[in-house]
């Protein structure tokens, strides 16, 4: 996305983008950025409770030559919703699967609302909600049936959140599965998820075959989960959904971590697009020299950039000469995605 911003230079009305723009490169160049970004952090982790409610320790799967996942380390508070990302076979399934008790780790540990996760019990299982990226449902039954079917095993009456979640998500309790899209089959496995007020909810490709209707009621679910302090473990091939959805991430190639950080964090280390325009041509020569900028380029009055680090220079420079407009252009991360994942292979 493109932010443009038409300015007056250094006058009562300078844009509040190019102000942040210089107040940030000097921040950081004076080194006090890394004291914000501290302190930052710290408030984030105020927000979380003092004890993580899902944590993996040096997890690992191995399936002999087949691919597992190794040496798997972080955490997840009460009110997250943390996405787990990850190319096909990257590991996420069998994580999600070993940290719900369904398959045996081969070493390391994990803790689930302070619950040893890999010896799964009942009590600790009515606690969590599950979605499965590939979902099978019985098909004789009715959704009201499987859905109360599945409270029962539960022990847990839900029948006034059964009513809520399908009237919200538009689901038809009276047909039978056979008959229902994959949409409407996603419906119930969204409810079934949701209706026991999980403590702990593992989501993987929740809105997979739902409507642009559903998915946005299903978002709102979700951040009525968020808000009463349950941990969300989010995994999605919908990048922009995780980005809107999600503040951290772990990012999972070929079994191993590649990384686990605040997506705001992960987008101000990314490599960024800025354009720069003039009243009239400017030297590229002038910007090619400036430290951490890279692939500058001439378009009639403009200059574009890529930029890593510090901007302090490159704005100093654009303001001496007579710069009248900046556009910025963040990583989405889907881009700093593929640019972990694509350096991981190289």
């Amino acid at each position: 996305m493109g932010v443009t911003h038409h300015l007056a230079l250094w006058s009562p009305d300078f844009p509040r983008y190019f102000r942040n723009a210089v107040i940030r490169a000097t921040l950081r160049d004076k080194g006090y950025l890394n004291i914000l970004e501290q302190t930052q952090a710290q408030v984030y982790s105020q927000n979380m409770s003092t004890q993580a409610t899902i944590s993996l320790n040096h997890l690992t799967k191995n399936y002999g030559k087949s691919r597992g996942i190794e040496d798997i380390s972080f955490e997840i508070f009460p009110g997250e919703v943390f996405g787990f990302l990850g190319p096909n076979g990257a590991g996420k399934t069998t994580a999600i699967r070993t940290l719900m008790g369904l398959i045996d780790a081969t070493s390391g540990s994990a803790q689930i609302l302070g619950c040893d996760a890999l010896v799964s019990t009942p009590e600790l299982r009515a606690r969590i909600g599950y979605l499965p990226g590939a979902l099978s449902l019985y098909e004789n039954y009715t959704s009201i049936e499987l859905l109360k079917f599945f409270a029962r095993m539960r022990r847990i009456n839900c029948d006034k959140a059964i009513a809520e979640y399908s009237a919200r998500l538009n689901l038809d309790l009276d047909r039978k599965i056979s008959e229902l899209s994959k949409g409407n089959r996603q419906k119930i496995g969204v409810v079934q998820a949701f209706m026991h007020q999980p403590d702990v909810l593992f989501l993987d490709e929740p809105t997979s075959g739902l409507d642009p209707l559903a998915q946005r009621e299903f978002e709102l679910i979700l951040a009525e989960t968020k808000e009463r302090g349950a941990a969300v473990m989010l995994s999605s091939h919908v990048l922009s959904e995780v980005e809107h959805l999600a503040g951290r991430v772990a990012i999972i190639d070929e079994g191993h971590l590649l990384v686990v950080d605040q997506i705001s964090s992960l987008k101000d280390k990314a490599l960024r697009t800025i354009d720069l325009f003039f009243d009239k041509p400017v030297s590229v020569e002038l910007f090619t020299a400036i430290p951490g900028i890279k692939n500058v380029s001439s378009h009639g009055n403009s200059i574009t950039c890529a930029v890593i680090g510090s901007e302090t220079i490159l704005l100093r420079v654009a303001v001496e000469n007579e710069v009248v407009s900046v556009q910025t252009h963040e990583p989405s991360l889907e881009e700093i995605f593929l640019h972990l994942v694509e350096k991981t292979v190289a």
